[in-house]
């Protein structure tokens, strides 16, 4: 059996303050080293040679290879992942214009066809068949 036990009072406030501090700088580490790795494959106009040597450096000298990243790159970081957002937004934007394109068409052929069956010149199984295949 151990001598001292440590209870949870025993742990002073200034020790969990250290601890969630170290534990919020190590997040931080790690969501630099990431958005730095991300940055690294989505640079278009890095070759395959630079982006293994920029990652080389970031793996094998974290600390100053992110440094060095930081200071040679960083101010196009921002640059790449505003026109990498622009790029999100315009294909949404596509689709969502084919999308409307597309159901506006169906739309119309299903208020002419509900004219048609309203002026008696389609039956009710032909109407169905047609309004399926429209939905379909």
């Amino acid at each position: 059996m151990a001598d001292h036990v440590h209870l949870a009072y025993d742990y002073p406030l200034l020790g969990a303050f250290w601890t969630v501090m170290w534990i919020f700088l190590w997040i931080m580490w790690l969501m630099l080293l990431f958005r730095i790795i991300t940055d690294i494959f989505r640079d278009r106009r890095l070759n395959g040679w630079a982006k293994a040597g920029w990652l080389l450096l970031i793996l094998v000298l974290p600390f100053l290879g992110v440094l060095v990243y930081l200071i040679a790159r960083g101010r196009q970081m921002g640059e790449r992942e505003i026109h990498h957002v622009q790029e999100q937004q315009k294909a949404f934007d596509a689709y969502v214009r084919q999308a409307a394109a597309g159901s506006a068409g169906g739309v119309e052929q299903l208020a002419t066809l509900t004219d048609l069956k309203n002026r008696g010149e389609i039956s009710e199984e032909e109407f169905r068949r047609a309004k399926e295949k429209i939905l379909g």
